[in-house]
């Protein structure tokens, strides 16, 4: 008889000792990198509900990251028997649930994330709240290590406020989030501060457990790293939080792996493009990352560059499923006719995407109301598991991004010797140690990125910019992100443009972006004026896509805004010269957005708001209009 498990690795004694606990029990499991956590929580739920007798709103599972509140799912999906119906949510998304529930008239969406977790906090114990949760019996909460700031005192005030079980996961070892905490000296403090407060908390009463075998590493070099967790993790949770292993040391080892060539060399992308399994190069930063693109592309390497935990993007079979859509209320056996021309993620199973859209939308027993899964868009909370990235054989990222991922191959960019400014030390160690600790069968390594003469930095509005060297007003680049396109009004429809603007129609861009624009393709920002037609504003770009150069889109008052930032090199500076084209830059998706109702139908797109544009990514490259100001030639 085949169970949900069919396929899964047996629990080792230091698994099932977790999976095993009565649903009183209050357990703090340390457990190490590829120790099979994701696994041994699937398993502990599933025993909560089916031999604890809990039901699926007695238990609340919480997550740092959207990626691994997604893990979670499909592992509950795949392999859940009882707990399949368990609802797993990320800090954010409760935080937000718990507001709107509470105080359904608050404009808790306008406010940002640590804002919305702060609020939440100071909930735990009003007499709405206990009502909400007088049936909670057991708490999980993966990666603790990561709790720090707003964020831990809403798992504090939960944990000391209600009286129920709880199965706490998290890795000192892996403790790279302090950077959060702006006030450096309030960060060192932060850093696994939790596991403090859980056991001066609960004392005798605390169960803890570790899991210490690693199952992701299966080759020598794979597991070059893992012999300093136990030494990181002692470090992490001692006294004074000394360093239990040097950065130099866990470097050395690094350095010790094969190098691999200069991305620039022909022999190097043939053996990126043509490695069968998965491969990620991670790197210090995103600056970097978005540089080792750059390299790849004119390597002709595809691969796609990591969104950061918040970054979510509606895919754009959901926004043609709009368009063909001929009711307003989707039934299941209308969904699967139109998915057979949609273009769903590979393997993806209409069934499993049909159950994803009404667990978004619930309480339609006809079907699924489009109007509400709008709402949902125009509000960015669509479900992780139709907003994940899709599958690619190679991944560049960032080390923080790369957290809970693993890669058959990972190639790790040397992040160099520390620099005596280095604020934490400890936790640059910590980063590099979670990088290493990625791969599955191969770990090697790349030189450090060469920038000269160009210096990598961020702006104040939190953007990767070049600049030149010695010349602080001189701008080079800028990244490009999510949200710098338009999306109140669908590319075309801009009455007040010029004529020669768009040469096609609304309803052609969105053919155009539907079938002849992919992740990869190469976009030109065209500057649309010489001046802003807003104070602190740049101004407005037209987005250009391919080798025709087809107008897709413009960009949007956020990019100006944050354009104007970075132009500024100092606070009383008013730039008064904007790049003329902006190139370097790709298209990250075709993603799905809501923006004006009345824009769209008067754009011939239908009455509901909802329509297709291109997403960037990509640290772009300024062209100026040959031009001498202050004795500086600003032309590039």
């Amino acid at each position: 008889m085949s169970t949900p498990y069919d396929g899964a690795p047996p629990l080792t004694d230091e698994q099932r000792a977790v999976v095993d606990l009565p649903a009183d029990e209050m357990t703090l499991v340390v457990a190490g990198a590829g120790a099979g956590k994701t696994h041994t929580l699937v398993r502990r739920l599933d025993a909560l509900v089916e031999r604890e007798g809990l039901g699926a709103g007695e238990i609340l599972v919480l997550s740092f990251s959207r990626a691994a509140v997604r893990e979670l799912k499909e592992r509950l999906a795949r392999h859940g028997d009882a707990a399949r119906h368990v609802r797993v949510r990320t800090f954010d998304s409760w935080a937000l649930e718990l507001l709107t529930q509470v105080d359904a008239s608050g404009d808790w969406r306008s406010r940002d994330f640590d804002a919305r977790i702060a609020a939440a906090a100071q909930l735990m114990g009003d007499p709405a709240v206990n009502d909400l949760y007088e049936d909670l019996r057991h708490v999980v909460i993966d990666e603790v290590q990561d709790l720090v700031g707003a964020r831990r005192e809403l798992v504090e005030a939960l944990l000391d406020t209600y009286d129920c079980g709880f199965t706490v996961v998290g890795d000192p070892a892996q403790a790279i989030y302090g950077f959060q905490v702006q006030d450096p000296q309030e960060r060192a403090g932060e850093t696994n501060r939790f596991f403090d407060w859980l056991r001066a908390r609960f004392g005798e009463e605390l169960t803890e457990l570790r899991l210490s075998q690693n199952f992701r590493a299966v080759t020598d070099e794979a597991r070059i790293a893992l012999s300093f967790g136990p030494r990181l993790q002692a470090g992490a949770e001692g006294e004074g939080r000394a360093e239990g292993v040097p950065y130099e040391e866990l470097r050395t080892a690094l350095l010790d792996t094969l190098l691999v060539g200069d991305l620039s060399d022909e022999f190097v992308c043939a053996g990126l493009r043509d490695h069968d399994g998965s491969t990620a190069i991670l790197c210090r930063t995103n600056g970097q990352a978005l540089l080792v693109s750059e390299a790849l592309h004119a390597g002709g390497v595809p691969h796609r560059v990591q969104r950061s935990a918040r970054d979510r993007a509606v895919p754009a079979w959901v926004g043609l499923m709009f368009r063909r859509a001929e009711t307003s209320i989707l039934t299941r056996g209308a969904f699967v006719e139109l998915a057979k021309n949609l273009p769903l993620p590979p393997d993806a199973e209409p069934e499993t995407l049909w159950r994803s859209l009404l667990r978004a939308v619930p309480g339609r027993s006809a079907g699924l109301d489009l109007s509400r899964l709008r709402a949902l868009i125009s509000e960015g909370r669509m479900p992780d598991e139709l907003t994940a990235q899709p599958a690619a054989s190679l991944v560049v990222s960032s080390m923080h991004r790369a957290k809970g991922l693993e890669f058959d191959r990972v190639l790790v960019v040397d992040p160099e010797a520390l620099r005596e400014d280095t604020e934490d030390p400890s936790e640059e160690t910590r980063m590099l140690y979670v990088a290493m600790t990625r791969a599955r069968h191969e770990l090697m390594r790349l030189e450090p990125m060469k920038t000269w003469p160009m210096y990598l930095s961020k702006d104040r509005s939190g953007r990767w910019g070049r600049y030149q060297v010695r010349k602080r007003s001189s701008r080079l680049g800028i990244e490009l992100m999510g949200g710098d396109v338009d999306t109140d009004r669908p590319a075309g429809s801009h009455l007040a443009l010029p004529d020669d603007v768009f040469d096609k129609t609304a309803s052609q861009l969105q053919e155009h972006l539907a079938a002849r624009v992919f992740p990869g393709d190469d976009v030109v920002l065209n500057r649309l004026e010489d001046g802003s037609p807003h104070e602190f504003q740049a101004p407005r770009y037209v987005v250009t896509h391919g080798p025709s150069g087809v107008p897709v889109g413009l960009t949007s008052e956020k990019f100006a805004k944050e354009l104007y930032a970075h132009m500024q090199w100092s606070r009383n500076h008013v730039p008064d010269r904007w790049p003329a084209t902006i190139t370097g830059v790709r298209v990250d998706a075709v993603e799905t957005v809501a923006g004006s109702a009345s824009a769209g139908s008067i754009a011939g797109l239908g009455e509901r708001g909802v329509w297709l544009a291109p997403r960037l990514v990509g640290l772009g490259r300024f062209t100026y209009d040959p031009y001498v100001h202050d004795g500086e030639d600003q032309g590039a």
